[in-house]
């Protein structure tokens, strides 16, 4: 039986791995630094853990990865997309790539044409499609690495996008690598067709990523499903996860959130997920992380993807602390490099696992080589101390305390009292609690549409979506009879006519255990 799951996180200073039972037990975790081979650093992570486990026995796999947001940071690896738009002539106000960083533009950009066509909110045509002057923007683009097709309330009705990737794909051909914008993001045009774009250019990057990760595997013998962890707490298949690599960008802090809930057993909570370069902090409501009702910036592109709201600050146990006083603390970090140059471990930079040492709030390396008077100490765990206390209220809605689960591994710099905090909350794993959080993920499905509550009645239109996001989850692997609905809201859209309600919900079940798991 392959009752073993493996969690692999990976983070900017370390890879961290766990191997978790399906009845929930923690069986083996590892931690190794995040090597410039990203996959080298989840090999040596993987011995570290399949010298307890039988790797025979893991039946899936599942991976956060900061490949793509990081291949969008640094304009790495990402193709070239042309964008098809069909909207005109209601969208030409504001043209495709606006506010774009210049530099990312010259990496992404290929042809660019708005066609007539497009829906209204109520889900109406707006204006036909103009086929005939999509089947000529398709020769244009035989060149480039994908497209990118948005149409005015695609997520409402997508039978234009729809019938603009058939006839792209009739003289592109079926492989051609082609995001609907409907497929990964919600409503808002702009920030819709911004998704869209990247996800296209991301898809080289995404295949990598999945091809080493089952090379990563192969060299151990392990034969098992694949997923990836996705922007809310979830999973997508890893083929899945090529076709739509926006959806993985922001993993890595939901991960931990999760993994934080599943340690803790508690499942509404302030986290601070504190690493080697940076700290976030999210909300926990009902165990998964509250996400955010803004736009999301990535790598200076407006997108509006289903993301955790988070802080997140440039303050880790590889941070650098300055000799001036008071002390400059951040934001430099020496990342994965920390086993090396900290003064713990040897090495000449002063950083805040060497003040964590030195005021005995963790062990390990030698204390000894840290020669630091109580007083410079004292002065830069107030500035710390402080900051924690800043973020923990900064991410609350109200003024009731909560408890706090400090995870990470830097989690020891945190404070054991923190003002507007009932309690801190530490669990022996919490440094892996990434991957645990990525072992434990669930499938899901979600349903972000506009209802006519006076045409067909509020009830029916929320059974309506319920059913919906349930079939997206069971589609995404998820278990039918272990389903549930984890949120439903309902925003009434007051300037269109009919009793209009935007209805978003979201379902989450265990994965089904496949033939390859058993």
């Amino acid at each position: 039986m392959k009752e073993l799951r493996i969690g692999i996180d990976v983070g900017g200073t370390n890879t961290d791995v766990a191997v978790v039972h399906q009845d929930g037990d923690v069986l083996a975790w590892h931690k190794a630094p995040t090597s410039p081979d990203v996959f080298e650093g989840i090999r040596a992570a993987l011995v570290g853990v399949l010298s307890e486990v039988d790797g025979t026995a893991v039946g899936q796999v599942m991976l956060g990865t900061t490949h793509p947001v990081n291949a969008i940071i640094r304009r790495s690896g990402l193709g070239r997309v042309a964008l098809l738009r069909i909207g005109a002539p209601a969208t030409r106000a504001i043209p495709p790539f606006a506010e774009w960083p210049e530099d990312l533009v010259d990496v992404v950009r290929g042809p660019v044409e708005i066609v007539r066509g497009g829906h209204d909110v109520d889900g109406r045509v707006f204006v036909p499609l103009d086929g005939e002057a999509v089947t000529k923007f398709a020769e244009q683009c035989r060149d480039v690495d994908g497209v990118a097709v948005v149409a005015m309330n695609s997520p409402i009705n997508a039978d234009h996008e729809l019938q603009a990737v058939a006839i792209l794909r009739g003289v592109l051909g079926e492989d051609a690598m082609i995001t609907a914008s409907h497929e990964v993001s919600g409503l808002g045009l702009l920030e819709r067709e911004n998704s869209a774009i990247l996800n296209s250019a991301l898809v080289d990057v995404a295949r990598t990523a999945r091809d080493g990760l089952t090379g990563a595997l192969a060299d151990h013998g392990i034969t098992a499903e694949m997923f990836f962890t996705q922007n809310d707490g979830t999973l997508m298949t890893a083929d899945e996860a090529v076709r739509r690599p926006v959806m993985t960008i922001g993993s890595g802090p939901t991960n931990s959130m999760r993994g934080a809930a599943y340690l803790s057993g508690v499942d509404n909570a302030i986290v601070m997920d504190v690493g080697g370069t940076s700290t976030d902090v999210g909300l926990l409501v009902d165990g998964f992380p509250r996400e955010s009702a803004l736009a999301v910036e990535v790598g200076g592109v407006r997108t509006n993807y289903r993301m955790a709201d988070l802080i997140s600050v440039g303050m880790g146990g590889g941070t650098i602390v300055g000799s001036t006083s008071p002390p400059q603390v951040g934001p430099d970090s020496v990342g994965y490099r920390i086993t090396e140059e900290a003064l713990v471990y040897g090495g000449n930079t002063l950083t805040l696992s060497d003040i964590s040492v030195a005021s005995r709030r963790a062990q390990f390396g030698d204390p000894s080589l840290v020669s630091l008077t109580d007083d410079s100490v004292e002065e830069v765990l107030a500035h710390v101390d402080e900051q924690f206390g800043i973020l923990a209220d900064r991410i609350k809605t109200s003024r009731d305390e909560l408890p706090l689960i400090a995870v990470g591994g830097g989690a020891h710099l945190i404070p054991d009292a923190i003002p507007g905090v009932s309690k801190v909350i530490r669990h022996d794993l919490s440094p892996v609690a990434n991957a645990v959080g990525a072992a434990i993920a669930e499938a899901s499905g979600t349903v972000d549409r506009v209802y006519s509550y006076d045409e067909h009645g509020r009830e029916k239109c929320l059974n309506e979506a319920r059913e919906a996001a349930t079939a997206e989850a069971v589609r995404a692997g998820a278990d039918p009879n272990q389903v549930r609905i984890t949120r439903i809201s309902e925003i009434p859209m007051t300037y269109v006519p009919g009793g209009s309600v935007r209805v978003a919900v979201k379902a989450v079940g265990q994965l089904l255990r496949s033939a390859a798991a058993r």
